[in-house]
């Protein structure tokens, strides 16, 4: 099973979802070590790479052996996220560029932006269909994530899902969740089987994928041609190597012992401090991989809260090496949520932004100036 953007052969139809702080080039190596796929780099802003914020270039940063360096872009601009195409082409920064309609954060939704935009179809429509003429040349394939929508009175990914068509993009990837519902409850997969039906492009589903038997379960109920897995592989980049070989109809399962784990973590940690070139930022930018990496297992609190203050690699790996080698893997962990897990709430949205489905004025302030949203 396959899907194509472009001219690449994506096999496995597997997507590691960008996520701030998460997806840099360290962990995406991390993941690729495991098994195939297209593997997105963290969330930029339009605005910010448009304007050569160094911070902002640094995070796109892709290892030599990256062959499909894929890249998502936020923007509310249609003119300023079709500079940051342009330039994205023209510098040959990446090989893939997705756009980002579904972030659910406030300080995005409140500027118009992620999971709020679509309902302004037509300023959706203008951000997709500039963006693909700007990476057209190129031959740059597009593609959008987005959410089922607002809520569930304000409900846009079909519609959305026929823009983007109409407009050019590669293919469409629903996180089968709104926006009000952050990351809670359970994903409505039927909403990812309408707009497979729906639509002739590819569509990726996303949502609720913690085990290979997941995506398995998730393509058998809806049709869709690829999954999105975004926070199923937090303290478990070995999920890769599962679903690359439940689509290759090999359905076994890694249950790494501690010790395997540990091995791992230590690898992981090197690579963070390898990529920023600094020990001490590598390794703090690790802590918050600890608790992750070690959920289910039977590790004393004294010894966890000291791996999640580590300040060097030789620390981690004296830490790592009290842990027992031969702990099983806490079977009892597996499909259960990670990462983000927070109730639903209220979106904050822009004064007016319900009133009018057709304006497709940019929102004041709306483009963020920093990466990372």
């Amino acid at each position: 099973m396959t899907f194509q953007l472009g001219t690449y052969d994506v096999s496995p139809p597997v997507v590691l979802a960008p996520m701030a702080g998460i997806t840099n080039v360290a962990f995406r190596r991390l993941c690729r070590e495991q098994g195939g796929g297209v593997y997105v780099c963290e969330m930029i802003t339009t605005r910010a790479l448009v304007e050569r914020i160094p911070k902002t270039l640094k995070m796109i940063t892709f290892a030599e052996d990256e062959d499909f360096r894929s890249l998502q872009l936020y923007g509310v601009d249609p003119d300023v996220t079709a500079a940051a195409v342009r330039m994205v082409a023209e510098d040959g920064l990446a090989d893939h560029i997705d756009l980002n309609f579904g972030c659910p954060v406030p300080k995005v939704t409140r500027r118009g932006g992620g999971s709020a935009l679509p309902w302004r179809r037509k300023l959706f429509g203008r951000i997709v269909r500039q963006a693909v003429e700007a990476a057209e040349p190129a031959g740059i394939p597009v593609t959008v994530k987005m959410r089922k929508g607002i809520d569930d009175d304000h409900l846009t990914y079909v519609e959305a899902g026929l823009i983007a068509q109409e407009a050019g993009v590669a293919a469409v990837a629903l996180h089968a969740r709104t926006a009000e519902q952050r990351y809670s409850g359970t994903a409505d997969w039927d909403a990812i089987a309408t707009l497979k039906q729906v639509l002739d492009v590819p569509v990726l589903g996303n949502g609720d994928i913690w085990e290979a038997a997941d995506a398995m379960r998730m393509v058998a109920h809806t049709g869709v041609d690829g999954v999105v897995v975004g926070r199923g592989c937090l303290g478990r980049p070995w999920l890769f190597a599962d679903l690359e070989a439940a689509f290759a109809g090999r359905p076994t399962q890694q249950l790494p012992s501690l010790g395997e784990v540990a091995a791992i973590m230590s690898r992981h940690a090197h690579l963070l401090v390898e990529a920023l070139e600094d020990e001490k930022h590598g390794c703090a930018d690790f802590r918050k991989h600890v608790a992750w990496y070690l959920k289910g297992f039977p590790v004393g609190g004294d010894l966890r809260r000291s791996l999640a203050m580590v300040s060097s690699l030789a620390e981690l790996d004296d830490l790592l090496g009290r842990l027992d080698p031969d702990v099983p893997f806490p079977a009892e962990s597996l499909g259960q949520p990670r990462g983000r897990i927070n109730a639903p709430g209220k979106v904050s949205l822009p004064y007016g932004w319900l009133d009018s489905r057709d304006d497709d004025t940019v929102p004041e302030g709306a483009e963020m100036e920093n990466s990372g949203g």
